[in-house]
Order: C-alpha cells, then structure tokens, then sequence
C-alpha cells in the first residue's frame, strides 16, 4: 500500500513540474497583429504519421483571431497588412518524461520575438507519445488562443 502510494504521489509531482506557459515582451501590443504566417514547416517533406499533429498546430493558430497567410503569399500583402503580420515557428521536444510544443511568434517587420506559447504533457510514456503530443498541442492551443484572443 505504501509503495502504490508513493508511486502516485510521484506521479502528482511529476505531472504538476509540467507547465504550460506564455511569454510575451513587455514593448509589444499584441492587438496590432492580424496575420500569421507559418514559416520552415517542411509540410511535405515528414512523415505522413505526423501530419495530424501538423494540421492540429494549423488549426491552433487559425483558432485564434489571427488570420493564416500562405509563407509563399506573403508579398501579396500590402505593406500596411506586412506590418500586422507575425511569422510562426514551432517545435516538438518529445522525450519519457514530458512533450513540450513551443510555438513562437516572431514580428515579420523587425524580426523580433514577440511572444512564445508552451503547451506541455507527460504520461510517463504509460499513454505514448502520440497521446502525449496530443495533449501537448491541445494545452499550446489554449495558450495561443487566449494570447491573441479578440481582447487583445
């Protein structure tokens, strides 16, 4: 009995290090920004087995109130809408003890980082890590969605 205890309240403990999170600088308001755009995404060139949890970031973003743009459109937009645009990066860390998606937003004008969203989620591998990047992406959509939410 004491064993299965501390086996889960190593678990609790384990689960609650697992932070979601969102940074955004100081200098910037983020209300001025209307499109996202996607960049180095290699779509075609992964594994189709990812390509859920690819469409899954797409939906993320476009949940938001920002607009999606195509990187290859990105010179039809006129400069003032240029101005208005955030180009996105991302990442997945998937290791046993935790799976973490950061999705970056970068200002399209001046280069600069502008806010950063983390979702991150652990099963001890018990579930897998396809369930975990799952979870992983559901937690960095809530954050993206209540970052650039239409009160900001």
């Amino acid at each position: 009995m004491k064993k299965c205890l501390f086996f889960l309240l190593s678990l609790f403990l384990l689960y609650s290090c697992t932070t979601s999170k969102t940074v955004v600088s100081q200098n910037v308001n983020l209300s001025k920004y209307e499109y996202a755009s996607i960049i180095n995404n290699d779509t075609y060139h992964i594994p189709a087995e990812l390509m859920e949890y690819k469409i899954q970031l797409f939906d993320a973003i476009e949940n938001s109130r920002l607009k999606l743009v195509s990187d290859a459109r990105i010179y039809e937009l006129t400069t003032a809408q240029q101005k208005k645009l955030l180009l996105v990066k991302y990442g997945v860390n998937v290791q046993q003890e935790e799976t973490v998606v950061t999705v970056n937003f970068i200002d399209y004008e001046t280069g600069r980082p502008v806010a950063s969203c983390r979702g991150a989620y652990s099963s001890l591998g018990v579930a897998g890590a396809g369930h975990d990047i799952k979870e992983a992406i559901k937690r960095v959509a809530k954050q993206i969605s209540e970052t650039f939410s239409e009160s900001n």
